[in-house]
């Protein structure tokens, strides 16, 4: 059983190598009874400041498993701050008894940071790095991925660049431009429904908006933008190995407030 949260498409791809249907923690995280048992489960979710999204922390901290080996795999694109150690210690805050905790460099989706033509051309060994990672989920490794002090300083100097902001900066990330059409398609992508179609036009509504930035990927007309400079504001990006289908299934929204 591997449950999985994804905005452009990387996730996906990674929970895919270990279930052939792997369940979308933004679908799941709506049912009543938050209980699940099987020989392994496992949790792949990107990391964003470090940390796994928010949506993945409630589903978390709601849930009760019961399995003999318990994994996550966390994927990020330039660096992840010690993300292992801080998923063990979100392991442990939740009563959940975790066997293994690996990361995995892949594209960096974030727009501020990156150029996302020049992340395609990247060798990250993504396929070398995953198989290790699937022969040691194989013999039921017992590990969690090494983290330093150098990633733990890293991770600081975020906390300490956050503290200077305000608190929900964050959830005022998005805006919308002239040039949406109201095809819905941002809509769909959105695992928390914070954007909206609303009288033709998308809707940025702040509150829960888990910063994924599918929304901003996934717009044909690019009317989905940032509040702050993006690197290269004409470049976007999905998992070539997962189509965007496959994201508005995972996380569509709308039967849920409908």
């Amino acid at each position: 059983m591997v449950f999985y949260f994804t905005g452009t498409g990387n996730s996906l791809y990674i929970a895919k190598q270990m279930e052939e249907t792997p369940i979308s923690i933004p679908q799941t995280i709506h049912r009543k009874t938050q209980e699940y048992s099987a020989d392994s489960i496992g949790i792949v979710a990107p990391v964003y400041g470090h940390e796994v999204p928010a949506m993945v922390k409630e589903f978390l901290k709601n849930a009760v498993f019961h399995t003999d080996y318990f994994y996550m795999i966390l994927t990020y694109g330039n660096r992840h701050g010690g993300a292992a150690e801080l998923a063990k210690q979100l392991c442990d805050e939740c009563g959940i008894a975790v066997n293994y905790i690996n990361v995995i460099v892949m594209a960096d989706n974030w727009l501020p940071g990156f150029d996302m033509n020049e992340q395609r051309k990247m060798d990250k060994r993504v396929e070398e790095n995953m198989a290790a990672i699937l022969a040691d989920l194989a013999e039921r490794k017992d590990m969690i991925s090494e983290v330093t002090d150098t990633d733990r300083a890293a991770h600081q100097q975020f906390l300490d660049r956050m503290s200077q902001m305000p608190a929900d900066a964050w959830q005022h990330l998005l805006r919308v431009t002239e040039d949406c059409i109201g095809c819905g398609i941002c809509e769909k992508v959105c695992p928390s429904a914070s954007i909206q179609v609303i009288d033709g036009k998308a809707v940025h509504v702040p509150g829960n908006c888990q910063t994924c930035l599918a929304c901003a990927h996934a717009c044909p007309q690019k009317a989905i933008r940032l509040t702050i400079p993006e690197v290269n504001p004409e470049a976007r990006y999905r998992n070539e190995h997962i189509s965007l289908q496959e994201i508005m299934d995972a996380n569509c929204q709308r039967s849920k407030k409908e």
